[in-house]
């Protein structure tokens, strides 16, 4: 029997059944093709996430309009030219035994390209990007319905909507971002209006039995920003829109590089408060939660206390991809940690280099390196930067 009973016990979903609660949480890593597509690389690494154990995997990041890319680096679902590489990651993923999930996406003011889109002209960095008017946010909307049913039609088993870490649909519910003064701005029940409506267009698009999960944020951890008093009347609003569930986080470019949240993020479980507020918000709607957790017995607490339905676990499947098999007991090794102090997977997909954990074995780093036409060196650069 296993020592975790809550954690490796089966959860009914909207349409689905996972048969463990443990999930790949959306980790960027900037293995996509510079054009958008599919490559081996990325096909290997969601093979081997796939044989983690984990019982859901979520594809992260997934472009539903060109002008909302946040990296050259993304996966894209905006044409039918990408069904091809997104069937064959759907079927490499379902083959290993897991839930295929794919998360769609639009970066909204966070966008690489020069001329970005954002519901105002909220400076970012040297660019302020337009304000987005009907048609663009027509444009938009009807994008996500079509990159939903594109991902569907892929094979995935969900899709989730990316509400987080401040990309477009979180510019239009924060009121730090959203200065606009027309029917999207103003008191929340405006500002979250454009965001239910792309929820509602891609159930729509997908059809009523199709699971539809979102990607929650619960607060920008912002003196001026969104927090959880205004969060949790956004998820009772999805929860009467019956999503499959919520994966919530916190934090948002903006905040993740301040000292206190800095700080926060060193410790195991930074994300589970969070999402214990919104899952006494929405009750009836399973919640998953992530931040750093280390160990399975702190997993397995937050289970049994009702903080939260799920498991999310990015970077630390990243650093681990037997995390689940050695909790389960059916691995004996000792789990490998995430360096709490080291940023080296951030850091390189910030410079446009793809994901590298310092955490792995010497033989499976040299290789990875190789692959990617690196040396060493390069990497005790971007360690030291």
């Amino acid at each position: 029997m296993t020592r975790y009973p809550r954690l490796f016990s089966p959860i009914v979903l909207k349409g689905f059944t996972l048969a463990n609660r443990i999930t790949m949480a959306p980790l960027f890593a900037g293995y996509a093709g510079a054009d958008g597509t599919v490559t081996p690389l990325l096909l290997d690494h969601y093979r081997e996430m796939a044989r983690s154990g984990a019982a859901m995997i979520v594809v992260e990041n997934i472009a539903v309009h060109v002008t909302g890319l946040g990296s050259p680096y993304m996966l894209r679902a905006d044409d039918d030219r990408y069904l091809p590489g997104l069937e064959q990651l759907a079927r490499i993923i379902k083959g290993e035994g897991a839930v295929a999930a794919a998360q769609i996406n639009h970066a909204g003011r966070f966008a690489y390209t020069p001329e970005r889109l954002a519901p105002s002209p909220f400076r970012t960095g040297e660019v302020v990007p337009k304000e987005m008017d009907e048609r663009d946010m027509e444009t938009i909307r009807q994008a996500y319905a079509a990159a939903g049913r594109r991902l569907r039609d892929a094979g995935f088993d969900v899709v989730e909507i990316h509400g987080g870490t401040g990309y477009l649909l979180v510019q239009f519910l924060s009121p730090r971002t959203n200065q606009r003064r027309d029917a999207y701005g103003g008191p929340l029940e405006s500002r979250m209006r454009y965001p239910l409506e792309v929820v509602e267009a891609v159930q729509d698009a997908v059809g009523a039995g199709f699971p539809v999960g979102y990607r929650f944020l619960a607060d920008e951890c912002l003196p001026d920003g969104l927090g959880l008093e205004e969060t949790s009347v956004y998820a009772v609003e999805l929860e009467k829109r019956r999503v499959a569930y919520l994966s919530v986080m916190a934090g948002t470019y903006d905040s993740f590089f301040l000292p206190d949240y800095l700080a926060r993020e060193k410790r195991q479980g930074y994300m589970v408060d969070f999402a214990a507020r919104i899952k006494k918000a929405v009750p009836s709607t399973p919640i998953i939660t992530a931040g750093r957790i280390q160990d399975p017995q702190t997993a397995e607490s937050i289970l049994t206390e009702g903080k939260a339905d799920l498991i999310g676990l990015a970077r630390i499947l990243f650093a681990d991809p037997l995390w689940p098999r050695k909790a389960k007991g059916e691995v004996a090794d000792s789990i490998v940690r995430c360096e709490p102090t080291c940023s080296l997977c951030m850091k390189r997909v910030m410079k446009g280099k793809p994901a590298l954990c310092s955490q792995w074995p010497k033989e499976k780093r040299e290789a990875f390196l190789a692959r990617c036409n690196e040396s060493p060196d390069e990497v005790q650069r971007d360690m030291e930067a």
